[in-house]
């Protein structure tokens, strides 16, 4: 993949500083835009999506997304009791590896540890702590470009990612993630925002959600999946139809078809729905956003443990460590690509 100049044929994206990182590198927020209203902000550390506003019937515009105002903000929140990693992608591999360790052409892997004695999110640092490099800017899309050194976290390889976000004129934010390794690696890249389409500041109690699956992930008190299926034929995890957000779930929901909607959120209040689709094999679905009133969230919102859902694409977590899962062996040379789009529209 090569790093492309930012372009100079389309209209200028709004750039403004953000905040400087230990480091000293200065962090920018970049808002792209669309004719029919919908706006959008991606800083550079974590290539975290940190603000989505989408235009309604009655002209207001209403914000989506659950986010920081500044860029310490997002850095202290990784020392919360349960780091809400938002609007950050998430890399080398999203979710947990059992023990952290795992199995590679016949070589054991061990790496570094963050959710004792599991991995989760790709380690102490990750990519959701990254600088990320903006190639590509324009008014509605963007691409920002990340290498992660072999040994890094101790995964294998040097993987250079690209992830682009794009707004369409048909209110879509759509996601592409690219990846490439000198060596075999594993990856497994997801898009970690927290939505809520009666608006960040509100809570989830009044809207419902829909989920395309039949079965879900079978998985331990550490959320370690186990291997086994759970078919959802009268579960309460069955949300084939309609049914009010669960006040609590952080579950893995298996997807039969690629390239379909996973899954739709609808707010009656707003008369909005958001259908989430994706090329994954799975959707891991999280209600939560917790500040624990210790970091106030945009517009001095007080986010709490109903504040925001999380539609996290992916692979199976712990995937190295069930053969019979999809792969998540990202082969020397070969291409990852994901797709995500979230679509909105009226009810």
């Amino acid at each position: 993949m090569q790093k492309n100049p930012i372009s100079q044929n389309k209209p200028a994206i709004i750039k403004k500083p953000f905040g400087k990182l230990p480091n000293g590198k200065e962090v920018f927020c970049y808002t792209l835009s669309t004719e029919s209203g919908m706006e959008l902000d991606v800083i550079n550390y974590g290539a975290s999506l940190v603000s989505l506003k989408i235009p309604l019937e009655n002209g207001n515009k209403v914000e989506v997304v659950l986010g920081f105002e500044s860029l310490s903000n997002y850095i202290n929140s990784f020392s919360l009791p349960s780091a809400p990693y938002f609007g950050t992608l998430v890399g080398r591999f999203a979710g947990r590896i059992n023990q952290a360790q795992f199995t590679l052409n016949d070589k054991v892997i061990s790496l570094t540890k963050n959710h004792i004695p599991h991995q989760i999110h790709g380690g102490l640092e990750g990519f959701s702590k990254a600088f990320w490099e903006v190639t590509v800017a324009d008014s509605n899309s963007i691409t920002l470009e990340y290498c992660s050194k072999n040994g890094e976290e101790n995964f294998l390889g040097e993987v250079r990612t690209q992830i682009t976000y794009s707004l369409t004129e048909e209110r879509e934010l759509k996601v592409l993630m690219h990846a490439k390794s000198d060596q075999d690696t594993i990856i497994n890249l997801t898009q970690h925002s927290y939505f809520n389409l009666d608006g960040h500041s509100d809570t989830l109690v009044n809207q419902e959600l829909l989920v395309n699956a039949t079965e879900t992930l079978e998985a331990t008190s550490e959320n370690i999946p186990t291997g086994k299926f759970i078919n959802l034929n009268g579960h309460g995890y069955d949300f084939s139809t309609p049914k009010k957000c669960p006040t609590s779930i952080d579950t893995t929901f298996v997807l039969s078809k690629e390239n379909a909607i996973a899954a739709t959120l609808f707010s009656k209040k707003n008369n909005l729905k958001m259908s989430v689709i994706t090329n994954q094999p799975a959707v891991h679905i999280y209600v939560g956003g917790n500040c624990f009133n210790q970091i106030t969230g945009k517009e001095n919102a007080n986010y709490l443990s109903l504040s925001g859902i999380c539609f996290e694409a992916q692979n199976f977590p712990d995937a190295p460590n069930h053969k019979h899962f999809p792969s998540a062996i990202l082969k020397k040379g070969d291409t990852y690509i994901h797709n995500t789009t979230f679509k909105f529209e009226k009810l």
